[in-house]
This record gives structure tokens, sequence and C-alpha cells, in this order.
């Protein structure tokens, strides 16, 4: 069975984070593995607070994995602090042949909490992103990491190539934040691919960013190359998205086994 290990922090209520990213890497039929670097106070009205794993255990659980595990492909999300993003730089460049590298650059919560600290974001740019794969960042992510505004697609695809040019292989710019219908741009360095979606009227999008680029890691893993496995995750989300669920009393969480529980015949409520 094929592998993928996510490093990113955990969510209390399910919806994000570690639990989302082992929700969809094992719905995509891979085998989920994780390193957590932070524990969130979380639910689906917000993040109340932020406890990060101290450097030292985020590399011992990558070393971890590495001695023991094959890994076919890595998510990286939610890294707060300079420390924990030198210690999985660190934990990853000591191993041979890494993987392909997916880095979802995680930096606000849907709540306008501030998942990564604001003298981190150039340590995350210096670190991470030469060794991504794909870095996946949604509007005001990029928006955020290139200091610029970003309204259309026409501007997506112009900071898509000024995120390339930051070190990652692949640039997908999510367009969920668009006013009009929400398109994606995959770019690889020589053409953009387009992927438009008609806006889901929902506000069950708990973890869609987690969901969606643990599901590309799984694909990759599955031995998919970039545009497949973008195209298979963007599948994934849209049907995760379209059967969220109402939970608690805030933003519900999309519904990672929406599929596998139909094609098993079982009731979902």
């Amino acid at each position: 069975m094929k592998t993928a290990l996510t490093i990113a922090g955990s969510d209390s209520s399910g919806g994000a984070g570690i639990q989302a990213d082992i929700k969809s890497i094992s719905a995509n039929g891979v085998f989920a593995m994780s390193v957590i670097t932070a524990v969130t106070v979380q639910n689906t009205m917000g993040v109340f607070g932020v406890q990060d794993i101290e450097a030292e255990i985020i590399e011992a659980q990558i070393k971890a994995i590495f001695d023991d595990i094959d890994v076919n492909a890595i998510k990286i999300g939610m890294v707060s602090k300079i420390e924990s993003i030198k210690a999985i730089s660190k934990g990853l460049r000591r191993q041979k042949n890494l993987p392909p590298i997916v880095v979802d650059p995680v930096m606000i919560s849907k709540s306008g909490f501030k998942l990564l600290l604001e003298d981190a974001k150039e340590t995350l740019i210096k670190e991470l992103f030469p060794l991504a794969t794909l870095i996946t960042p949604n509007l005001p992510e990029a928006e955020e990491i290139l200091d610029d505004k970003i309204s259309n697609v026409e501007e997506m695809k112009k900071a898509c190539i000024k995120l390339k040019e930051l070190g990652p292989k692949y640039v997908l710019i999510k367009g969920g934040h668009l006013e009009e219908d929400a398109t994606d741009v995959l770019y690889d360095g020589e053409k953009f691919i387009y992927l438009n979606q008609k806006r889901i009227d929902t506000k069950n999008t708990h973890g869609t960013g987690c969901t969606l680029s643990s599901a590309i890691a799984a694909s990759l893993a599955k031995g998919m190359n970039i545009e497949e496995a973008v195209k298979e995750g963007k599948r994934y989300i849209t049907v995760a998205i379209e059967h969220g669920f109402k939970l608690g009393k805030g933003v519900g969480p999309t519904n990672h086994f929406y599929e596998l529980y139909k094609n098993a015949n079982l009731e979902i409520k």
C-alpha cells in the first residue's frame, strides 16, 4: 500500500489540520502517517489558541517515520513559527530521494486567527518552497506571500509566475475567494491550466484547503503526475464540499468519506 505523510497542526474539532489530512489521504486509498507541529484550540466557530510542538520533537517524528517506512508523498500544512519550519526543513533535507512534497502555506484561519507568525513567513518561503513539488496557496495566502492584491484570473497568472520564482516546481493558486465562479490556476513554469468550478452554495467548507492538498499528495503517492493529481484532488474536494454537513454552531466540515459511504450503501445522517 502506498503511503503519505502529513506534517501539520492538529484541529481538535476534526474538520481541518492533521485530522482532515488523515481522512482525505485515507479516502483516496493511501495509508496516512503524521508529524504533528502544533495543537490548536479549535471548533467550528474558530481557533482560540495554539500550542507549538518543540522543534526537537518535530524533527524526531520525521526521523522516526523515515527510519522505518517508505514515504511515497508528503503534505506540509500548518507550521506557525521559525523553529518549527527549520526543524521540518532539517529533518527532510537529511533524507535521500525525497518523494513529491505538497506545501499548503496555511497562514490565517477562516475565523481570522493567525496560524503563521509574522516573522516566520520569510523562513517558510526560504526553507520549504525550494523543497516543494507543488505549493497550494489560496488567494489571501498568495497575497500575503507576495504582498500584492489578486482579484481576477489574470492577476492569479502573474502571481503564479512570481511564486514559481520562489522555488517550487509547480504552483496552484486556489480561486475560492474570487467574486465570480471559483477558478484554480495551475502553473508549471511554461503553461497555465485552468480548473473551473461553479461556486457551491454552502457554508460547510471547514478544512477545504487541508483536504485538497492532502488528496493531491495521495494521488502523487499513487504515481499520478502533477496535472492528474491536481485534477483528481479537485474532483474529490468538489464532491466533499457538495456533501458537506452541519456540525456545531459555525462552519461545518466537508464530507471526506461521502463516496466510500455511498459505495458501501451506508446511510449518512
